[in-house]
């Protein structure tokens, strides 16, 4: 009888909410819808650039969004003071999951005091949770608003615009959690799941939050939980993520930043695209920041004991003149 109660309410639910189960089993892992194409891409380069949006002089992109107002509004999200890191540990060993790792060793030891000396050899790597800043990736010799790489960004004396030091004052805003294992009902996603706008969506009516300007989109696929349940990656099958159809999706909603575990890619990527586009396209022509290797499972559990999916997010690059990126521990308070 139980069960039988049980089947009847599910059918009601259904039937008059347009369930978001529903909607993602439609869409979350199509695997046979059509991948953007090359000449769609290069269209949406032009058509949805940010590019002279906040003037030509700008290196802050999205992050414009972020005003006094909204990071008041954010502060105001705390009720409890209970903070969460969003960094997972930083890797020092090699592996096929890490082949750049960070460089760790203990200087000195003694019964007065403690030196280490810790390095980043690869700070976009995944040795270390990261932010990019906009000089870390370029569309045909050209960066975030226009500028011309070259000259700019060199080898020699790192990056003279769009650099780290932009974000020397922190990033301070509203953060909303889109937890897809959740709107699936599983702990994780299997590597290759790609996600799409509607599941976006779907996610929003499940959780009742979405985000807007100046806010912090954090996408959890559950990597972390899959690493745990089934052991590291191999690097061959690669990792779920936003489907580049989202990209009209992510300009639209003007957020400042977007954060993820790692972006979507398959070894062998369908059509023409590459398996960052969706990473290279937000940065150099929408101007949105990325925190890269991001570890959200405390956090996607913190938010389903409160049912509350947003929060006030903090993250402080450090301050590295000529840097294009950084190592960080991004913090969520509830």
């Amino acid at each position: 009888m139980r069960s039988h109660v049980a089947f009847v309410a599910a059918v009601v639910l259904a039937a008059t909410a347009g369930s978001a189960a529903q909607d993602q089993r439609s869409s979350l892992g199509d695997a046979a819808r059509p991948v953007v194409s090359q000449a769609e891409y290069v269209r949406w380069q032009t058509d949805l650039s940010n590019w002279g949006r906040w003037g030509q002089d700008d290196e802050l992109g999205t992050l414009n969004l972020i005003t006094p107002a909204r990071r008041k509004a954010a502060a105001a999200l705390v009720k409890e003071g209970t903070s969460i890191s969003l960094a997972f540990d930083a890797q020092t060993e090699k592996s096929a999951a890490t082949p750049c790792p960070i460089e760790w060793s203990m200087l000195t030891a003694s019964d007065s005091g403690a030196t280490d000396r810790v390095g980043f050899p690869c700070i976009h790597g995944a040795g270390s949770t990261h932010i990019d800043s906009l000089a870390h990736v370029f569309f045909s010799g050209r960066m975030w608003n226009g500028y011309a790489v070259s000259g700019l960004v060199t080898r020699e004396t790192g990056a003279a615009r769009n650099s780290v030091l932009t974000m020397k004052d922190g990033i301070v805003t509203r953060g909303v959690l889109y937890d897809m294992p959740k709107l699936r009902g599983v702990p994780y996603l299997e590597p290759g799941t790609r996600i799409f706008p509607e599941d976006l969506e779907a996610w929003e009516r499940k959780s009742g939050v979405s985000v807007g300007p100046g806010d912090v989109l954090l996408l959890r696929t559950g990597l972390w939980a899959r690493r745990a349940a089934v052991g590291p990656p191999t690097g061959e099958e690669g990792t779920a993520g936003l489907d580049p159809s989202v990209i009209p999706w992510l300009k639209k909603r003007d957020i400042a930043l977007l954060g993820w575990e790692v972006p979507w890619y398959l070894p062998q990527p369908p059509g023409d695209l590459s398996r960052t586009s969706v990473h290279n396209f937000v940065q150099t022509i929408l101007g949105i920041h990325v925190l890269d290797r991001g570890d959200f499972e405390r956090l996607s559990q913190a938010a389903a004991q409160r049912n509350r999916w947003e929060f006030l997010f903090v993250v402080t690059p450090l301050a590295i003149p000529r840097a294009t990126g950084s190592p960080v521990n991004p913090i969520a308070v509830f």
